[in-house]
């Protein structure tokens, strides 16, 4: 099913019993955050505010917190489908004979129908206001006490290349300056400033548009770790199953989703910057203030009955933990496509997606953990893990306990850590620059010969399956009250 809009789905949660609405008057300043807070720990509904401080635009948040609601959300039932629905609509061979080609054309029929659709008119634009738009409508939370300020924390920004015209969504959050300004936080290894810096070097203005909502694929995609160059409106077309229907700017050369709730229009002009932050951040601390671009509102457009989709970001568990966890499932296969031998991944949500992973492999030959491991440094934003742990195929890589108990016995310092220097995420706050750091692998695998074990490696312990399945058997007679 391929929702129309993100109203549609705040419905189907509210029918499921999944969406809580709010009707007591509550503030953006700090108060939703605490809410909000306190209801994704206990793996609370998604949250409608209805009756917001100083706006009239009802609050949306929690809306992605759980693994049913992101099932949900893509319509899957389990999430690695789409794994392989994707690798069927990339991994077309042409090289055969004019009939294998021919063979294909309704493979590529289909792909054709999932790219983005220009439309005339969208909902997204029934109120245009450029006289004198002003940020000061909307009820943009401001998070945590320490925070620079209100930040946008769900926006879908669209920026475009210069040279090749390619479109790039990112998300990215943005700190209100005043009614008029934006500061535009992305790290310099994202498209969007990659494509910012092409202007600055042209000295040209950039245009950019920041759509706030439209259906919850499209705004999955906007989060999703795709290849550059891969559009993902046409990515969220292949989820949806069903192309996202586009609408031009008003005033600016850009499209955007027409279902949209909101859409900013501005630009940024080159070498402008402003200070950002601090920010209350997914690690569950302050990402520190630096010197970012500004974005310049020059015309807001919304529904009439518009909804202000957002998020809060904090000490995990926390509503982006769940989008994290979609995408470990969703991009399992693609990993397996380019290395064969790994079994499964995991990202703790305590490492927040950036400062480890635990992955399984099939070991056939020595060395192979660490070539996973430098594989993972890269490829794409894995390079960025400060901590890779590689383990053996049987491990329950889910299972945190089990994990450590390997990983504790397995080890030999001077044989089992791989430490490199290299690029990390800008969020990374123990390294001693920022965005360069060391990373750390651990071969936490069984040792082989050739790897420097000489001695013979003990057996785990394990009893007989009969005497298990006996104990089974007579297990009520035992009158233990466990």
């Amino acid at each position: 099913m391929a929702y129309q809009d993100l109203q549609q789905f705040a419905e189907i949660l509210e029918k499921r019993g999944l969406l809580k609405r709010i009707k007591t008057k509550v503030s953006p300043v700090l108060e939703i955050t605490e809410i909000v807070d306190r209801v994704v720990k206990k793996n609370g509904p998604a949250l409608l505010f209805e009756n917001v401080e100083n706006s009239s635009f009802p609050v949306l948040i929690n809306t992605f917190a759980s693994m049913e609601r992101m099932q949900l959300a893509l319509a899957r039932e389990n999430l690695g489908e789409i794994s392989k629905e994707l690798l069927n609509c990339f991994n077309y061979d042409f090289s055969g004979c004019f009939w294998d080609k021919l063979k294909m054309l309704p493979h590529l029929k289909k792909m054709f129908s999932y790219f983005p659709q220009k439309v005339k008119q969208g909902v997204c634009q029934e109120v245009v206001e450029k006289d004198n738009p002003s940020l000061q409508k909307l009820p943009i939370l401001h998070c945590w006490p320490q925070d620079g300020g209100r930040y946008i924390t769900l926006p879908l920004v669209f920026t475009q290349d210069p040279d090749t015209g390619k479109r790039n969504v990112g998300m990215y959050r943005l700190q209100v300056h005043d009614e008029k300004t934006l500061g535009l936080h992305w790290h310099e290894q994202k498209d969007g400033a990659m494509h910012y810096k092409k202007y600055c070097q042209k000295n040209e203005r950039m245009p950019v548009a920041i759509a706030l909502g439209g259906d919850p694929a499209t705004i999955y995609a906007a989060t999703a770790p795709l290849p550059l160059g891969i559009d993902e409106m046409l990515f969220a077309g292949i989820l949806r199953k069903k192309s996202v229907e586009m609408v031009k700017c008003q005033t600016i050369d850009l499209e955007v989703p027409a279902n949209a709730e909101f859409i900013l229009e501005g630009y940024v002009n080159p070498g402008e910057v402003r200070r950002e932050g601090p920010f209350g951040d997914h690690t569950g601390y302050y990402s520190l203030a630096a010197d970012y671009p500004v974005f310049h509102l020059q015309c807001l457009t919304h529904r009439k009955n518009a909804l202000y989709p957002t998020t809060i970001v904090g000490r995990p568990p926390m509503e982006d933990c769940y989008l994290g966890k979609a995408t470990e499932r969703i991009f399992l296969p693609f990993l397996q496509f380019h290395l064969p031998e790994i079994v499964d991944i995991n990202f703790p949500l305590e490492g927040v997606f950036n400062n480890c992973v635990l992955v399984t492999i099939k070991k056939n030959y020595p060395g192979q953990a660490r070539k996973i491991i430098n594989a993972f440094w890269g490829m794409g934003q894995l390079m960025f893990t400060k901590v890779i742990i590689v383990l053996d195929h049987y491990v329950n890589v889910q299972n945190i306990s089990e994990v450590a108990w390997r990983v504790f016995n397995h080890i030999e310092p001077a044989r089992s850590l791989v430490i490199q220097d290299g690029a990390v995420d800008t969020l990374v706050h123990s390294s001693p620059f920022s965005g360069y750091g060391s990373k750390i692998g651990i071969d936490a695998t069984v040792p082989w010969l050739e790897e420097g074990q000489n001695r013979t490696w003990p057996e785990e312990i394990k009893m007989e399956e009969k005497i298990k399945q006996l104990v089974s058997k007579k297990w009520k007679s035992y009158d233990l009250k466990l």
